[in-house]
């Protein structure tokens, strides 16, 4: 395995280092383009979004909910002033989610809305993933950005925690973080020359309720799997984490299972494996299903296990901005990267199974 692995890097390494060369004279070059892109995240913009998203108003984003519907609907707005081109339902940016509902109850997933019609009509609830294209200059090669949007509802809703008279789950770290940089990747890379591969940025829903969002769109996507080289997530990151070397800094799930993570290190950028490798992070968000489908798909966050996961106090006043900022900027490269570099490849049995239980490497008793 460990030579196949240096062949794999050496390959990643020979490519990025092409990309990063000396661009011929009056050309701006790949590193220089990056940064450009890179600075078009600003602070005011991120707080904006963040504080939106996480706003009393979305009423903690539970799937199928009305706030988690006004979010969707925001995000499809900030979409549309990117310049994606939409790839939800009936030529909008919405794909409409069918789940299984009722009052007081945790939604569900279901296979069909043929299914769905057969319910009564009080447990028929919609959700909505978010869908927009950055098209490349090939169709047949596909990246995906996703963050999941949804978070845990109001406290008798779900599974929210109260503190004192919060009723309200914000989630602004997680993960309306986490979409935000999904809406500044969007514009920022927008902006610029027209990448290589297409791009699919996808804010899904209900993750918090098992991936609901992630597997309907799998099972739906907007550019057959079959074409997608690569899946980045991007999962709470509105607080430092010092095992991430700090503000601005950032770790990746599953870093020793593809190239993906060895091609963002030859290109300078501040990300490092996971290094909280027995709390299985690369298998609790939706990278996963795309990574059981196949395709490399990792996560990047800085969650530092702060105490208000999951609680009312989640709540963009407690975001650190110019880290959160920085991050994005980082992960602007990175799909700048992946979108115009080589295509991410499994390192020789790293691939995790279609199903079954997934082997942790360097966790005791895992």
């Amino acid at each position: 395995m460990k030579t196949v692995r240096l062949l794999l890097v050496g390959g990643a390494t020979l490519a990025v280092a092409c990309l990063a060369g000396v661009s011929p004279a009056g050309a701006q070059s790949p590193a220089a383009k990056r940064e450009a892109l890179e600075q078009r995240v600003t602070e005011a913009n991120v707080r904006a979004e963040l504080f939106a998203l996480a706003a009393d108003s979305m009423e903690g984003r539970m799937t199928a909910s009305p706030g988690g519907a006004r979010a969707a609907r925001y995000i499809a707005a900030q979409m549309k002033a990117a310049g994606l081109r939409p790839a939800g339902d009936s030529g909008g940016y919405l794909q409409r989610v069918p789940v299984l509902t009722g009052e007081g109850s945790t939604p569900r997933s279901l296979e069909s809305f043929a299914v769905w019609n057969l319910l009564p009509e009080n447990k028929r609830g919609i959700a909505y993933n978010v869908i927009g294209i950055l098209d490349g200059e090939r169709s047949d090669s596909a990246v995906v950005v996703d963050a999941h949007y949804d978070h845990l509802g109001t406290v008798g809703h779900g599974p929210c925690r109260a503190l004192g008279a919060d009723s309200i789950c914000n989630g602004a770290d997680d993960d309306a973080s986490g979409t935000v940089a999904v809406i500044e990747i969007a514009k920022a890379l927008a902006s610029g020359q027209k990448p290589h591969r297409t791009i699919v940025f996808v804010a899904t829903t209900g993750e918090e309720v098992g991936l609901i969002g992630t597997r309907w769109y799998i099972a739906h996507p907007a550019i057959p799997l079959d074409k997608m080289t690569a899946n980045l997530e991007i999962e709470m990151i509105d607080r430092p984490d010092s095992l991430a070397g700090g503000p601005g800094r950032a770790w990746l799930t599953g870093y020793d299972r593809s190239s993906m993570g060895d091609m963002l290190a030859v290109a300078g950028l501040p990300v490092v494996p996971d290094k909280r490798l027995c709390q299985g992070f690369f298998e609790r968000s939706d990278n996963i299903a795309f990574a059981r489908a196949g395709i490399p798909a990792h996560t990047l966050s800085t969650f530092d296990l702060h105490a208000d996961y999951h609680r009312a106090d989640d709540d963009a006043r407690l975001a650190d901005i110019p880290h959160m900022t920085g991050v994005i900027r980082a992960a602007v490269g990175a799909v700048d990267l992946l979108g115009n570099g080589p295509a991410p490849q499994w390192y020789d049995g790293r691939k995790p199974p279609a199903v079954g239980r997934i082997a942790m490497v360097g966790c005791p008793g895992r």
